[in-house]
């Protein structure tokens, strides 16, 4: 049996305007992960068992655009095996499906890692990257690509799109709350709607992902300066921005009050927006009471995640 796994992810700053060739910060949440295990079937064929989509079926019954057939195709056109030999898939997660914790992008990691060290022929980080973007595609449409870099690299990322891959460093570990709606994430549709504005006034939405640059900015030099106090102010101006994207929702807006509410130095929603995750940066001691007033404001889980330096 071959395993693999990847994390989950989550972007601070920047979602949307990241479409536009701004720059956006994300990190891995490793409190959530995908994993998946492969091994030799007895049956012909490639059989995948991924419960939480409620999948059991060989790949070749599954719609030739759906992601998993076209990952696990993907990697073997890109090894150049014409005839894979018959395999067993079981995929399992912990990452809430469309919710802005970047579920597809960590199961197209660990299914490409998966495959590949099956037939040993391990993938180098880039071509597992390329490989996961063309996944990300039939999830989003029109992907920043942010999902699945930081999930392949496992680091903290400042991305822009068509740009080389940054990590970055961060100097003072910060604690963040991050609360669930409860709501599927309709990414593919708000990146739309998002573009379906800047078609119609380009100079003034230009200049608005203009100003989400600035927070991401100013946010990178937060963090790699060690002031991560400034980073509630940059959360609540960019939530400001995306709210007159028309990207937040009711819920989200109710969540990141309640986090305020409780103390949270600064809140914003994360991801696609409508639906899916918001975050909260606290001070570590106050984690737990901010995680407690966001579920009785209505979210579903909430997650408490530190971000520090990987070694």
């Amino acid at each position: 049996m071959t395993t693999a796994s990847a994390p989950g992810k989550v972007i601070l700053f920047g979602e949307h305007a990241v479409v536009y060739g701004r720059p956006a910060l994300a990190v891995p949440v490793t409190q959530v992960h995908a994993d998946v295990e492969v091994e030799d079937s007895p049956a012909p064929g490639i059989w995948v068992d991924a419960p939480e989509i409620s999948i059991r079926c060989e790949i070749s019954s599954l719609p030739a655009t759906h992601a998993l057939r076209t990952v696990i195709e993907n990697v073997f056109r890109t090894l150049g095996i014409s005839s894979p030999p018959p395999l067993q898939i079981r995929i399992t997660s912990t990452i809430p499906v469309a919710s802005g914790l970047g579920s597809g992008a960590a199961v197209s990691v660990a299914l490409i890692r998966a495959l590949s060290s099956t037939v040993n022929r391990p993938l180098s980080d880039e071509q597992v990257n390329a490989l996961a973007y063309e996944a990300e595609k039939l999830h989003h449409g029109t992907p920043s690509g942010i999902d699945n870099t930081v999930v392949t690299y496992a680091k903290p990322v400042y991305f822009v799109r068509g740009q080389p891959i940054q990590t970055f460093n961060v100097a003072r570990p910060f604690t963040l709350v991050i609360a669930d709606t409860g709501i599927p994430a309709p990414t593919r549709e708000s990146v739309g709607d998002v573009r379906k504005l800047w078609e119609a006034d380009k100079t003034k939405w230009e200049a608005m992902f203009d100003e989400v640059g600035g927070i991401v900015q100013a946010a990178r030099e937060a963090i790699e300066t060690g002031k991560t106090k400034e980073l509630g102010p940059l959360m609540d101006a960019n939530h400001a921005l995306l709210q007159e994207m028309t990207v937040s929702s009711p819920e989200l807006d109710r969540l990141v009050l309640a986090a305020r509410g409780a103390g949270a130095l600064g809140a914003k929603l994360s991801g696609g927006g409508r639906g899916g995750n918001m975050l909260a940066l606290v001070e570590p001691t106050e984690a737990e009471q901010a995680a407690s007033a966001l579920r009785a404001a209505g979210a579903k889980n909430t997650i408490i995640t530190t971000i520090e330096e990987k070694q």
